[in-house]
C-alpha cells in the first residue's frame, strides 16, 4: 500500500466497532493491522476518512486513536500533499511486548477474560439485589478514590472499586475468585500503556455501573458492568495481537 494506493486488502478486515467501547474497540482493530504487518513499516495507513467510515467511528474518536498510537512509536504523521499517518519499524520491547509475551505465554487469555466478565457481571447483579448495612457508602467511597486518582495510582483504585463490588455481593467464594483472576488479569494490564482517552470512558462505565447498583436496577448493572469488560478485553486483544 505504497503511498497510499491499494488500501482495500487492510480495511477489508475491519469491522463496525460497537457503541460502547468506540475508542478501546478502534485501537483494538487498528493495532491488528498493524501487528498483522498488513500495513508495511513505511507505508501509509488508508486515508482517516476511509478509516473511520469501515470503523463506524467519528474522525475524533479515529484521531484519539493516531495520537496513541503516535506517542507509542508505532506510527508518525506527516503533513504536506504526500502527508498521511505511516507506519514505524517496531522498536524492540518499546511498549513491554517482549515482558507482556512472557507473562501472555503463562496464562489463558481468553479464559481469564471470560471468567471476569461473569463474575463481575454476576457481583454487579447481586450487589443491585441489595447492599448490606454501609455498603453504599463504601461503594461511593470506591469510586470517588477512582475519580480523584492520580495516573499512577489509577490502576490500585481500579482494581480496589472492582474488589469492593466483588466483597459486596454478599458470596465470599466470588469475592476470592474474582481477586484471584484479578491479579492474573493485573499481570498483564501492566504491561500495556495507560491511556488517559482510555480511563475517561471507564471512569465513566464505573459511575454508571455503581449509579445501577444504588437504584437496584440489576439488569443495568450487569450490562454496563458487560460493556465495561469488553472495553478491557478489547485493549489487551490489541496490544496482544
Amino acid at each position: 500500500m505504497a503511498g497510499g494506493e491499494g488500501s482495500a486488502p487492510p480495511v477489508s478486515v475491519l469491522r463496525p466497532v460497537r457503541a460502547g467501547n468506540g475508542f478501546e474497540e478502534t485501537l483494538e482493530q487498528v493495532l491488528q493491522l498493524l501487528r498483522l504487518g498488513l500495513v508495511p513499516p513505511g507505508d501509509r495507513l488508508p486515508a482517516e476518512r476511509e478509516l473511520a467510515q469501515h470503523l463506524g467511528v467519528s474522525r475524533v474518536t479515529l484521531r484519539e486513536v493516531l495520537k496513541v498510537l503516535q506517542d507509542q512509536g508505532m506510527v508518525e504523521s506527516r503533513r504536506g500533499r504526500y502527508g498521511g499517518t505511516f507506519v514505524l519499524p517496531r522498536a524492540a520491547a518499546a511498549d513491554g511486548s517482549d515482558e507482556l509475551r512472557r507473562r501472555v505465554a503463562a496464562v489463558d487469555v481468553e479464559d481469564t477474560l471470560r471468567f471476569r466478565e461473569v463474575l463481575e457481571t454476576g457481583a454487579a447483579g447481586l450487589c443491585a439485589d441489595g447492599l448490606a448495612d454501609g455498603g453504599a457508602a463504601r461503594l461511593r467511597a470506591a469510586l470517588e478514590a477512582t475519580q480523584g486518582a492520580r495516573l499512577e495510582d489509577y490502576r490500585r483504585q481500579d482494581t480496589l472499586l472492582h474488589l469492593t463490588l466483588a466483597e459486596l455481593s454478599g458470596s465470599p467464594s466470588l469475592a476470592a475468585g474474582y481477586a484471584s483472576v484479578r491479579a492474573t488479569l493485573n499481570e498483564l494490564l501492566d504491561c500495556i500503556p495507560l491511556l488517559v482517552r482510555n480511563l475517561e470512558h471507564s471512569q465513566q462505565q464505573h459511575a454508571a455501573v455503581v449509579e445501577a447498583v444504588l437504584d437496584r436496577d440489576a439488569e443495568a448493572a450487569r450490562e454496563m458492568m458487560r460493556e465495561h469488560c469488553a472495553g478491557t478485553a478489547a485493549l489487551l486483544r490489541g496490544f496482544l495481537a
